[in-house]
């Protein structure tokens, strides 16, 4: 097994030596924020409750409330939480040209609170909700609140209902995003992973989309995925420790 020193300089250099460098993160790399990811075999919330059942978009048309009775701790510990070192590891690289985008699954808004400049958060955010009747697009930070506070569904002022702008099961991605996304995958020389079980498709596809190019590949997260033997390096370790030390050593190099 390498040395852990070792892998870290070798992923400093790989984002030293790219030109385009963006980074993909999912859930791992907001749980040091104390957020739970989905999952893990022990803690992930899938291993708690069917996801079709209370997250997919027509368990939401049918019984909006079993969703956000779901969701509710989720929401006050995402409204609640702080960037964790590995946001601030990804800005950092960011402000010093050394990274161009982050490429996001995760919807708690801690890249941009981080510093981040662009995110792409392709299964959607928290900072916004859409009427289901007829579709008014509302800032969330009140409707959250006041949901947290009161536990009722939020209902715009037509009687419809409030959805979140986060993607459930069986909602196609934001488009504009997601092309964003690509555009970025396709002129990246370099990908950097962070946090991701790579098992959620289509942004899964990602990084294959950029080995299919020449791209090299970092992955940083606890649990094996489908390209590990793929990567240039790999390493298992928490990404709030990892990414930090892979900045300093890019940055000062």
């Amino acid at each position: 097994m390498q040395d852990l020193d070792d892998l870290l300089t070798r992923a400093a250099r790989l984002l030293r030596q790219a030109n385009h460098a963006v980074a993909m993160t999912g859930a791992g790399h907001s749980t040091p924020s104390g957020i739970p990811d989905f999952r893990s075999p022990d803690s992930g919330l899938w291993t708690q409750v069917d996801p079709l059942a209370v997250a997919s978009l027509f368990a939401f048309r049918m019984r909006p409330a079993h969703f956000y009775k779901w969701i509710r701790p989720l929401a006050r510990l995402m409204l609640e939480a702080e960037p964790n070192p590995a946001h601030y590891a990804l800005a950092q690289l960011e402000a010093a040209g050394l990274l161009k985008s982050v490429i996001t699954q995760n919807i708690d808004g801690l890249h941009q609170k981080a510093g981040s400049q662009r995110v792409h958060e392709v299964h959607g955010h928290m900072r916004q909700a859409t009427c289901t009747r007829c579709y008014r697009v509302a800032p969330a930070d009140s409707l959250i609140k006041e949901f947290l506070d009161r536990g009722e569904v939020p209902c715009c002022t037509c009687g419809g209902v409030m959805k979140p702008n986060v993607i459930l099961f069986g909602e196609q991605l934001p488009v504009q995003v997601l092309a964003a996304a690509r555009q970025d995958t396709k002129v990246c020389d370099l990908m950097l992973v962070a946090g991701s079980s790579l098992s959620v498709e289509p942004v899964a596809d990602l990084p294959l989309m950029a080995l299919g190019h020449g791209a090299k590949l970092v992955i940083i997260n606890y649990q094996p995925t489908h390209l590990d033997d793929r990567a240039d390096v790999l390493i298992r370790s928490d990404v709030a420790e990892a990414l930090p030390r892979i900045a300093e050593i890019a940055i000062n190099s």
